[in-house]
């Protein structure tokens, strides 16, 4: 399963710099603005919710920062934690992704079919939600 996984993820990598590329992004950078489209997080919120690291999300928010296409806000309730957001501009740099992902997203659904593309993420779900379960403090 782990190198399905690997190969899966080297995959979906691979689409994901391919869509990120023409609005000057990275599948990095997309990954992260894309983590507080609807809602502002710190950090550790999005590398949480994006089963990334700290360290590596904190890399890329402060480059996202830099470049003008998110925002570091205040966080009511945590004054070290600030929370990041898009810019007008970041919002957007995903809306020039989004008519291509869209077309990727429903040429895989068209390549697997609707019943076995649900299934599909069913199954990811379970898998991540196992693993998850089973992983130590550490992420082991």
């Amino acid at each position: 399963m782990a190198l399905g996984a690997f190969r899966l993820n080297g995959q979906f990598l691979r689409v994901a710099e391919g869509l990120a590329q023409p609005a000057g992004m990275t599948a990095a950078w997309w990954q992260v603005l894309g983590a507080v489209l609807r809602e502002p997080l710190p950090v550790a919120g999005i590398a949480r919710a994006m089963g990334m690291t700290r360290q590596g999300v904190q890399r890329i928010a402060d480059l996202l920062v830099e470049r003008g296409l998110a925002e570091y806000r205040p966080n009511p309730a945590h004054r070290r934690a600030k929370l990041l957001r898009p810019t007008a501009a970041g919002r957007e740099s995903i809306d020039r992704i989004t008519p291509a992902h869209q077309d990727f997203a429903d040429r895989l659904v068209g390549e697997l079919g609707a019943e076995q593309a649900r299934e599909c993420l069913e199954v990811v779900r379970r898998l991540s939600a196992a693993l998850d379960r089973l992983a130590d403090p550490e992420g082991r």
